[in-house]
């Protein structure tokens, strides 16, 4: 397959660089290890007992973890292909 300027399995690595951070983020964004909290970290809230028993080591109550993925998603803007085009905007 023809890829211009790029070298042999680089459109695999960069396909597999961005399935690894997918997963790394999701990782992330699922808790920590360990007993979850009973009331969240940032507003105090108390956290179900449901929500903890789902996602082991829980610290953030819904509204708190959907305004922390927001602002994740905000964040994101990584620019693999390096094309000019991209790299201007």
């Amino acid at each position: 397959m023809a890829n211009g300027w790029a070298r042999d399995g680089a459109v695999q690595e960069q396909i597999d660089d961005t399935v690894e951070d997918g997963i790394r983020q999701a990782r992330s964004r699922l808790g920590g290890e360990g007993e979850s909290l009973s009331h969240c970290e940032l507003c105090e809230a108390g956290i179900p007992q449901r929500r903890r028993e789902a996602i082991p080591g829980v610290r953030l109550c819904v509204a708190c973890q959907a305004e922390e993925d927001r602002r994740q998603q905000q964040g994101r803007g990584i620019n693999r292909r390096a094309s000019k085009d991209s790299q201007l905007r």
